[in-house]
């Protein structure tokens, strides 16, 4: 009773003083008192605590906060609203140990957290043992590649079909994100096979190698369907017939530009991309499909080069040149550089040249 009586009047002066010292040690005993009977508290209990703490941290400096913070993470019934006033802290150190931690915060805050915070604050959550699905979304939608991959690596986190999607739409120029996600236990069929029919050969290789043993014949037959589906896009005819006429007349009113074909390679279009860069190259269009269809970069990287096209646009052609063929971010970067290297006097010499080779 002598204790709980010096520690209402130590609690009573320290909110009334000035003396930043004598608030900080009180928190540190009320927390102590807290944490001794933690297991025995009912909830009215925790909530005369939740009071007084409210009242302690709102005039206490930020390292003393960290620990608080770390100090109450762990503890499942900790103070409700002291959690949630430590989880909006714009601080990390603040509020990063009860944001990856604590039990207290519901779906509900963490989304709204996930929403107006950091970077910092994203990455912290992303590290819960258990994430629902609202908050994956949230968190794909605002995060960076680092949450990303951080949720792509952690088990407990549970993702929606739109979370999945953005997941394989990353994944798609992220070599290491796609291994992350394919050996996922909880990956849907489906899921895996975009993710496989879209990844590096490497990753295709890597994830075969490194899967868990029950997930290993989803992934062999995956990878067999898939590489059926490309040799049937490489090998398929192609009919350029609407696109040379949707050509020819946009090049008649002047409306072919390097917008037009970064327009057709962002959507995909194969056969306008084709025929577009044919026309601002002034190659054949039999020759830009060859090299649309090879395995090789280079060509493609010439034939850019030589109609005057900026590296944004080629590249957006290099990444979707196939439905089914993903370029990894070592062969990326190489095209980069050849690019920016490649004169376009060079480009278009070479370009001649191929035109020669292949009418004779």
């Amino acid at each position: 009773m002598t204790t709980n009586n010096s520690l209402i009047a130590e609690l009573e002066e320290a909110i009334n003083s000035g003396s930043q010292s004598k608030r900080v040690e009180t928190l540190r005993r009320v927390t102590d008192l807290f944490l001794h009977g933690a297991d025995r508290l009912n909830e009215a209990q925790i909530g005369v605590f939740d009071d007084v703490l409210i009242h302690l941290i709102q005039r206490v400096e930020e390292k003393a906060l960290a620990q608080l913070s770390a100090r109450l993470a762990p503890v499942h019934n900790a103070p409700g609203e002291v959690i949630r006033r430590l989880a909006r802290s714009d601080e990390i150190t603040v509020a990063g140990p009860v944001l990856t931690q604590s039990a207290r915060l519901t779906t509900g805050d963490l989304v709204e957290i996930a929403r107006t915070k950091s970077q910092a604050h994203l990455l912290a959550i992303s590290g819960r043992a258990q994430i629902e699905e609202a908050v994956t979304d949230q968190l794909l939608d605002r995060g960076d590649r680092e949450v990303a991959h951080k949720l792509a690596k952690n088990a407990g986190a549970k993702f929606s079909d739109r979370g999945f999607t953005t997941l394989v739409s990353s994944a798609e120029t992220d070599e290491a994100l796609a291994k992350s996600m394919g050996v996922r236990l909880d990956l849907p069929l489906s899921v895996l096979q975009a993710l496989l029919a879209k990844a590096t050969e490497a990753v295709r290789s890597w994830l075969l190698s490194h899967a868990p043993p029950e997930a290993k014949a989803d992934i062999q037959n995956t990878l067999a369907s898939a590489t059926a589906t490309i040799a049937k896009e490489i090998s398929a005819p192609r009919d350029f017939t609407r696109a040379e006429q949707m050509i020819a007349g946009m090049q008649k009113n002047d409306e072919l530009n390097e917008a037009t074909i970064l327009q057709f390679a962002n959507g995909r279009r194969y056969e306008e991309m084709v025929v577009g860069l044919a026309a601002l190259c002034s190659a054949s269009v039999q020759l830009i499909a060859a090299l649309m269809k090879s395995d090789r970069n280079e060509g493609l990287v010439v034939a850019c080069k030589a109609a005057g096209l900026k590296w944004p646009t080629a590249s957006a052609i290099l990444r979707n040149r196939l439905a089914h063929r993903s370029i990894s971010d070592e062969e990326f970067a190489l095209a980069k550089t050849d690019y920016l290297t490649l004169s376009h006097a060079s480009a278009q010499r070479t370009l001649r040249f191929w035109q020669i080779r292949a009418a004779n």
